[in-house]
Parts: structure tokens; C-alpha cells; sequence
């Protein structure tokens, strides 16, 4: 018995301390951040009116949960925030993108010049980007390394300031200094995760239908499309953030599905 409580308070102990170094190190972005003149100009141009945007849309700001869309053909980022984990999603904005490279489909090989499509991360911020303000898009994640190069499947993309790109997303420095300023504020107060789904046009099953008459895909990229369809109407039913898998063939699974082939 005391053995077992012994463990308990153990256990217990352990997780506190987790939580306390992740508040930390929350605590501690937001500092680092606000060290770059850069990041310093965006909070004070842009605080007070992404308060004024939650305060309109019923979210509260700093939002607990963000989440971005992008859609390649229509040249739209979505910003998505929810005050609690628990609670829907709410589209608070969408920017346009002012600048793309190669063509519908997806990333696959080093100076291919693709944005890449699929679900992603942003996984790093960049105060001192060439381009105003940048953050790290996780490509290639581990769908991108099965199906693409083995070799060198490219790398180095961004959400970024400015209007040029090769295989990155620009939004402008107005735009950027929005999504990046909230980004860290979100990721400051315990958000770990911050999803960026990429997707070559809105995937509604007029929209898939009319990127095969449009785009005349191989086999391969329709059904790669055909897989992030998947994603893009579960987003759409739940609002929700999507519990994400890549299986071994390269596929995207999401939560609830089972499948012979295996999840990595």
C-alpha cells in the first residue's frame, strides 16, 4: 500500500514539474521573441486590433487554440481560433496570399519549386526572416518522405512576410505581422502545436472534380488528393483540429480509422 502511494506521489510530482518546465518555456518565447525590433513593431501595430477582431467573432484573445488553411487556387489563408480546447473552431479571418511558384499538386523533390500540400506544422518562428517575419512549415513531414525524394525531398518552407516565393506562402508584411504576433501569444499560453493544413484548392467534391478536369493529375496525384478530401471534409463537419496519422504506405489517416496497412 504505501509502496503504491509512494509511486502515485511520485508520478504526480513528475507530471507537475512537466507542466511547470513547459509554462516556462511558453513564458520564455514570448520574452525571446519581444527581444527583435521586428516582433516588438507587430505587437504594437497589430495587438489591439486582432483584440478588437476576438473581441467582435466571441473568442477570447489570446485564443487557447489557432489554426491555419491555406488553398492554393483561390490564393486564401483561413485564420481558425477557439478559446478552449474543447470548443469549436470560429473563422476569424482570411488573408490572401500574394504569391505562389510551380503549380496544383504536391511537393516532391528538392527545387521542384512546389508549395507543398498536405498537414503541417509550424514548427519554429523566425524573427529575422529576409522576408519581414517568417514561420517554419514542417515539411517534409513523414508522408512527404514516403512519397517523395528519398534522397532529398527539399525543405525550407515558410508562412512569410513580402510578396515573392519559391515554394513558400507569402501574405505580405501587413499579413504577417497579424499570424505571426498571434502565433506567439498562442504558443505562450500552452498551445505546443500549431496546424497549418495545405491544401491545392477548397476540396469540396465539386472542387476535387474540377482540379481532374483542370489539372489532368496522374493517377497517383488524384488519389493523393482524393486522401486530403478526407481531411478537409472532416475539418469542415467538426471544425475541430484533426488527430492525424501517416500510414506506411504514405497515406493520411485520421482519428477513428483503422487500417491493415499499418499507421507510422
Amino acid at each position: 500500500m504505501r509502496l503504491a502511494l509512494s509511486i502515485a506521489l511520485l508520478a504526480l510530482s513528475l507530471v507537475s514539474l512537466h507542466l511547470r518546465l513547459l509554462g516556462q518555456q511558453a513564458a520564455s518565447l514570448r520574452e525571446q521573441q519581444e527581444r527583435f525590433p521586428r516582433v516588438r513593431a507587430a505587437a504594437q501595430e497589430k495587438d489591439a486590433a486582432l483584440r478588437a477582431l476576438f473581441k467582435e467573432k466571441g473568442v477570447v484573445y489570446p485564443p487557447r487554440v489557432m489554426l491555419l488553411r491555406a488553398f492554393k487556387r483561390e490564393a486564401q489563408l483561413e485564420l481558425w481560433a477557439a478559446s478552449r480546447n474543447s470548443d469549436p473552431l470560429t473563422l476569424m479571418k482570411t488573408y490572401g496570399i500574394c504569391a505562389t511558384s510551380g503549380h496544383l499538386g504536391p511537393k516532391r523533390r528538392f527545387g521542384d519549386v512546389q508549395v507543398p500540400e498536405g498537414f503541417y506544422e509550424l514548427d519554429w518562428f523566425n524573427p529575422q526572416s529576409n522576408f519581414y517575419l517568417s514561420m517554419h512549415v514542417s515539411y517534409p513531414n513523414a508522408a512527404d518522405r514516403l512519397l517523395g525524394s528519398r534522397t532529398n525531398p527539399g525543405g525550407d518552407i515558410f508562412l512569410h512576410g513580402n510578396c515573392v516565393t519559391i515554394g513558400c506562402i507569402p501574405i505580405t508584411d501587413d499579413g504577417i505581422k497579424e499570424v505571426y504576433w498571434l502565433g506567439v501569444l498562442v504558443r505562450s499560453s500552452g498551445q505546443r502545436h500549431l496546424p497549418i493544413y495545405i491544401f491545392p484548392a477548397r476540396l469540396t467534391p465539386d472542387g476535387l472534380k474540377s482540379l481532374a478536369v483542370e489539372q489532368h493529375p496522374d493517377q497517383a496525384t488524384l488519389a493523393f488528393w482524393t486522401n486530403l478530401q478526407d481531411g478537409y471534409q472532416r475539418f469542415e463537419n467538426r471544425h475541430r483540429p484533426l488527430s492525424v496519422h501517416v500510414l506506411k504506405d504514405g497515406n493520411y489517416a485520421f482519428a477513428g480509422e483503422i487500417s491493415s496497412s499499418g499507421v507510422l
